[in-house]
């Protein structure tokens, strides 16, 4: 086990980066905080991004020892009892781990991405204006599921890295290959650059799933739930309806990204 520190205070100016993390998000202030086991392990395992310091409840440090022995030498981990924890936290911390992280190096670019991808013949999925950030997570969890080869977003969706949409994520946010840059439009012309079939979902869709064939990569673009993709962007894209209920007229937009990335996968993986 290595060594640990005790916090007994929680106002000790070493715990600035955890306080009150409900209400704040860190995200292009320096840093993010990653929360439980699964996601401190993803960062653990990221090549893309390190952590900065770990506080942890007294009480899951013998079940934690072999997670803990991961952690680089040089970040302190800290140790608090549950009242000082969910003080410092702002909020019951249940899962008793939280982690700060920070990123390394340089981000890749969006063309950069989606060119790697195409090499290996996976999708990618594109997300345009999504704001909500448990939709966020749950598209990089279903992207990482189905072997997407890398989730692009433009600058007004949520960014990856607020600490709800990493939780959501199961820490495949810190895994996955990625870039939030530009617009819709910018990220369809990098799609198409490096050979895409650029798809978009829509309840009026040209073909069905089931028709939807596997003639090259695919790149799945999905839009906010009501008002979904503009009409500038869908002109030229394929359309593809999921087959449904007809007194249902759409799925939440990661659950509808995750019917189709299944089907994506079964042909790539052919």
């Amino acid at each position: 086990m290595p060594e640990t520190i005790a916090i007994d205070d929680p106002s000790d100016p070493r715990m600035e980066v955890f306080r009150d993390i409900r209400d704040r998000d860190l995200t292009g202030r320096g840093g993010f905080i990653a929360e439980g086991t699964v996601v401190l392990d993803q960062l653990l395992s990221s090549r893309q991004f390190r952590p900065t310091a770990l506080l942890v409840l007294r009480n899951r440090l013998a079940g934690l020892s072999d997670l803990l022995s991961r952690v680089p030498r040089g970040v302190p981990i800290h140790v608090a009892e549950h009242e000082g924890l969910d003080r410092i936290a702002g909020f019951p911390m249940h899962r008793g781990v939280l982690a700060h992280g920070e990123e390394e190096g340089v981000r890749p670019t969006p063309a950069e991405l989606t060119a790697s991808a195409a090499a290996l013949g996976r999708p990618v999925v594109v997300a345009v204006g999504i704001a909500n950030h448990d939709n966020v997570g749950a598209i990089f969890r279903n992207a990482a599921a189905f072997g997407a080869g890398a989730v692009l977003l433009d600058t007004p969706s949520c960014h990856p890295l607020y600490r709800k949409a990493i939780r959501v994520s199961v820490g495949t946010v810190l895994r996955m290959p990625w870039a939030r840059a530009g617009s819709g439009t910018e990220l369809l012309a990098s799609c198409r650059e490096a050979g895409y079939r650029t798809i978009a979902l829509s309840p009026a869709g040209g073909i069905t799933l089931r028709e939807f064939g596997s003639d090259g990569p695919a790149a799945l673009f999905l839009g906010a739930e009501g008002r979904g993709l503009s009409a500038e962007l869908l002109k030229g894209m394929e359309t593809v309806r999921i087959e449904m209920e007809p007194e249902i007229d759409s799925l939440n937009v990661a659950t509808a990204a995750a019917i189709v990335l299944s089907g994506l996968y079964a042909n790539y993986r052919q």
